[in-house]
């Protein structure tokens, strides 16, 4: 497909000027990047206002409403992701490993760029400023395909970032969106081997699950997020149910929000009802088995397909256990690998949840809210894979680098 192909030179192209920046260089284009963010706050407004319009008629559901909505204080955020990134240490160049062999071969493993990533992702437009900053951060230059949703907002933020390259005189491909909405293009973008290096899909099971089956681009995994907290018997209540409230509906269109809900029955008495009143004053729809409902009247019943349910929206599923083993158990059958917490005094159980729970982040006495590279430190993130290589958990910098050897040798020859 021509249009792919062009794309594809530019940012190959591109590449190679990428991965010769200075890095004090990198750093003064983002912190101009983040200036003009803020600058041209009202541009990138305007321009989300349209797709949230379409949204709205569309009966886009709330959750992925809230995904898509930006406002002055989430511009601000995106902007202050870039100058976190700019501030960060720069991970191409670090030496990982050396070591000299016996005959006189010295050896470096040292972390470089991975080249063109390749990014897909729905609805979230700070994804496409995120994007950005790690793959630039790191020398590599990328290519966008938001979804149709965020179109407008998607390319008055990936204009501004261009003509903030311009301007410090380096190449505006170092990030390109894929401005043609046809399946068939998104489609040939996950077969563009020849150029992309790595895809990225960042959006519900069923954009995973396509690019997953469809791509010969080699793919790192971002996953959905069926989350679980845990309250064991041991659990402080003054500690569960703000945790509780908070993973539930600070954002439920995220990840990382809680989805699951995991009770021991020794503490289903003391906890339920109070939990139960400010799920309530939430506006949560509780499905749950027949102890919790027996201790929440407004609870109905909760089907196998709860269970595993991304909900996304203001849902939970609950379930008393008579262990923590039991509830470890439950949470490894139905969880999507993401994030999932144990709310314990008890050292013991706490040891056991982190060490047996399959997740790329296991929790203790915190809201799984946190699984996200700004929390961690990152500055922004990729996003969070779910799978066991080369990456898992929140994406920053070194997951964006791969490595080569460096060899110096004095005339040896192999006999």
């Amino acid at each position: 497909m021509e249009y792919l192909d062009q794309l594809g030179q530019r940012a190959a192209a591109a590449k190679y000027e990428l991965q010769d920046l200075a890095a004090e260089k990198k750093t003064a284009v983002l912190k101009a990047a983040a200036d003009a963010m803020v600058s041209q706050t009202a541009r990138i407004l305007k321009a989300n206002d349209k797709d949230y319009e379409i949204a709205v008629q569309g009966g886009m559901a709330a959750g992925m409403l809230d995904r898509l909505k930006l406002t002055e204080v989430r511009i601000e955020a995106m902007a202050e992701g870039l100058r976190q990134v700019a501030a960060l240490e720069d991970a191409v160049g670090e030496v990982m490993e050396s070591f000299e062999r016996p005959n006189g071969l010295h050896i470096e493993k040292v972390r470089v760029p991975m080249g063109v990533i390749g990014i897909i992702y729905e609805a979230r437009p700070n994804v496409t400023a995120d994007a950005f900053a790690l793959c630039f951060k790191t020398g590599n230059a990328v290519i966008l395909k938001g979804g149709r949703d965020a179109f407008y907002s998607n390319q008055a933020i990936t204009e501004v970032i261009r003509e903030t390259l311009s301007e410090e005189g380096i190449t505006a491909d170092a990030v390109q969106l894929i401005t043609n909405n046809d399946r068939e293009v998104t489609t040939a973008f996950m077969k563009l081997k020849q150029y992309v290096d790595v895809l990225i899909p960042r959006g519900g099971a069923g954009l995973i699950r396509a690019v997953v089956e469809n791509s010969t681009v080699p793919v790192i995994e971002t996953g959905t997020g069926n989350c679980h907290i845990y309250v064991d018997e041991d659990a402080d209540i003054e500690k569960a149910i703000p945790i509780i409230i908070n993973a539930k509906t600070q954002r439920i269109g995220v990840c990382n929000a809680c989805e699951s809900l995991l009770i021991h029955e020794k503490i289903a008495k003391r906890l339920l009802p109070e939990l139960g009143k400010a799920l309530k004053e939430k506006h949560v729809e509780i499905r749950a088995d027949e102890r919790v409902k027996e201790l929440i009247p407004d609870a109905v019943d909760a089907t196998e397909e709860d269970y595993a349910a991304e909900y996304l929206d203001y849902i939970i599923s609950m379930k008393t256990t008579a262990s923590v083993e039991e509830a470890v158990a439950h949470i490894n059958r139905y969880n999507t690998k993401h994030s999932d917490a144990i709310i314990t005094e008890n050292k013991e159980h706490a040891g056991y949840f982190l060490k047996m729970v399959d997740s790329a982040c296991v929790y203790v006495n915190a809201s799984t809210r946190f699984t996200d590279g700004f929390e961690f430190g990152f500055g922004a993130e990729i996003g969070i894979s779910t799978q066991k290589l080369h990456a898992r958990g929140p994406m920053g910098l070194k997951e964006l680098t791969t490595y080569k050897y460096l060899i110096r040798g004095n005339g040896q020859i192999r006999e």
